[in-house]
């Protein structure tokens, strides 16, 4: 088991920016890929972002040019900056977990462990 606690969220207006923490109490997070999700009110959990064990990264289209993940494996950390935000990216946002550190991959079944998320809100 890894616990995962993310933080940074909170009340922003369209077109701020800001930054989510995932912190992991796990020795071994440097072998692991980490994803972001998020999950808005009546919708199913979707694919925001993922980076593996070497720095790769993937988007979803929807952020795409807007959101950066990146990780610092010294503080077993990972982030998502998050600019021009929109009402749209309103939700909460987990990160989680994919023990295959080599993956890129954005189902929700491809990670294991998951953090409690932290609420962002946007307001236009």
């Amino acid at each position: 088991q890894v616990q995962l606690v993310e933080s940074g969220g909170g009340l922003v207006q369209a077109g701020d920016s800001l930054r989510l923490s995932c912190v992991a109490a796990e020795g071994t997070f440097r072998n692991y890929a980490m994803g972001w999700f998020r999950q808005a009110p009546g919708k199913e959990r979707e694919f925001v972002a993922a980076i593996n064990w070497s720095g790769n990264t993937r988007y979803a289209d929807s952020v795409k040019g807007r959101c950066t993940i990146s990780r610092d494996n010294a503080k077993n950390t990972v982030y998502l900056q998050m600019n021009s935000v929109k009402p749209e990216d309103t939700a909460v946002y987990y990160c989680a977990v994919n023990r295959l550190g080599y993956q890129l991959r954005s189902g929700v079944s491809e990670y294991v462990y998951w953090g409690q998320g932290t609420q962002v809100t946007v307001s236009s």
